[in-house]
């Protein structure tokens, strides 16, 4: 494991490079200096971590590959595209909200970031493990970020100044990294509550990519398509649509399957 630590500097250097980090306009670029200090000490203490607690293959698998596609939203070409198009920019929302977010969550990385960071940041960890046990609650608290940052004022705002985009971007991370923990993570007794989650979550990104979708002006100026931001409302309403589906079959096919793994005991028992 001791190889993945040089993972976060190889995948950061160069789209840094790429958007001018080290240029002239270094002041400017603080917010993207900062993101990627953010990400990539996450990633090297999860991979110091991974020595002390050993993760399962799939779960390093998906924290590495959120990561990658992390710095890829972030710092490569999409976030440029993004500032001139309202459908690259729906993209990378979609890639934090229903990619990345999950992919964490099924990582479950929280045993070897506590394994580096011991009792320092002990209070922190247990609050996202408290917080966890609320999926409906995570679920209102992601909506209201999604909605919130998709209003033209804040939307625009983001465009404009990075140190909001930024701020933007850890919003969509943060709060879908809860919900998808919440629901993915749920305990049976808590599965009727992240299907409702789920359900909840995919009625209401439906109701905002319908919305974009049937848009006959352009909600974020005059300077963006009409055509453009339709295409937006697709992106949001039917792929991400399409993973909350499968997140919320994932739920009931391993309720269900712990439900089976349990009737031939009941039955031996009743038997004897």
């Amino acid at each position: 494991m001791s190889a993945w630590a040089l993972v976060p500097l190889l995948g950061l250097s160069t789209p840094a490079l790429a958007h001018g980090l080290f240029d002239a306009q270094l002041s400017e670029r603080a917010p993207l200096l900062l993101s990627a200090l953010l990400i990539g000490s996450a990633w090297l203490l999860y991979a110091l971590g991974a020595r002390h607690v050993p993760p399962r293959r799939s779960e390093a698998f998906c924290l590495h590959s959120a990561m990658l596609v992390a710095a890829f939203a972030v710092f490569g070409p999409i976030d440029d595209w993004a500032q001139r198009s309202t459908s690259w920019h729906m993209t990378q929302h979609m890639l934090f909200i229903v990619v990345i977010a999950p992919l964490w969550a099924l990582a479950r990385p929280l045993p070897q970031w506590r394994g580096v960071t011991g009792r320092f940041a002990q209070p922190l960890w247990t609050s996202i493990l408290r917080a966890g046990r609320y999926p409906t609650l995570l679920a209102l608290l992601h909506g209201a970020v999604i909605w919130i940052w998709h209003t033209p004022k804040l939307y625009v705002l983001a465009l404009d100044n990075l140190w909001w985009h930024a701020v933007e971007h850890a919003c969509f991370l943060f709060s879908g990294w809860l919900f998808w923990w919440s629901v993915l993570r749920a305990n049976p007794k808590q599965v009727p509550q992240a299907l409702m989650a789920v359900v909840l979550t995919l009625m209401h990104t439906g109701l905002l990519g319908a919305l974009l979708t049937f848009g006959t002006v352009s909600f974020y100026g005059t300077g963006r398509a009409v055509e453009d931001q339709q295409l937006a409302g697709l992106l949001m309403w039917v792929p991400g649509g399409l993973v909350y589906l499968l997140g919320g079959g994932w739920i009931a096919w391993r309720w269900l399957t712990r439900i089976w793994r349990r009737q031939p005991a009941h039955r031996l028992d009743q038997s004897s």
